[in-house]
């Protein structure tokens, strides 16, 4: 078997700490390294499209609205404030990736619509960033990937579950 990074880190660790469980530990900063990873993927996915990643986190969640939401909606996805959307929208409605229109349904509302250009900017990011997940998971077969996707699952309610509690 071909080894990793954290193979290395383990046999430094192991005679340190001989209590020390190689699986969870393994398990643990695979975890983190591969979060690393892909957290400068996604940096360097962001900077190729000159979005910031606050940005791009603005426009994703409007993506999952179907391109069109109110700014409330936007900040309870994003989880700010509804002060802090209303900079953010301006700053990216100034740069053409984002529309306020009339609201559909309330004439005192108004909804954020991402442009074409802010789909595209958004799309490109996301297409870099996927790939790489894509490549990266895909030396497992679909009923691996389905497998880890069920495993991670269960640690996951764990951890949502304990003294932590669940992220926001």
């Amino acid at each position: 078997m071909e080894r990793d990074w954290t193979d290395g880190h383990l046999e430094r660790w192991l005679p340190v700490m001989p209590e020390l469980d190689p699986d969870i530990e393994g398990a643990i900063t695979r975890a983190g390294e591969l979060t690393r990873h892909l957290r400068k993927v996604r940096e360097q996915a962001l900077a190729d499209v000159e979005l910031e990643r606050f940005e791009f986190d603005t426009l994703h969640k409007l993506a999952g609205r179907a391109g069109r939401a109110a700014p409330s909606e936007l900040a309870s996805d994003l989880g700010l404030a509804p002060a802090s959307v209303t900079g953010r929208l301006d700053a990216l409605e100034r740069r053409g990736l984002v529309l306020r229109t009339p609201s559909r349904t309330d004439r005192r509302r108004v909804d954020v619509e991402l442009t074409d250009e802010g789909r595209a900017i958004w799309r490109k990011a996301l297409d870099t960033l996927g790939g790489e997940e894509h490549r990266v998971l895909g030396v497992l077969d679909a009923k691996e990937r389905r497998q880890l996707s069920d495993l991670l699952r269960r640690v996951m309610i764990a951890a949502e579950s304990g003294p932590a509690g669940r992220r926001s």
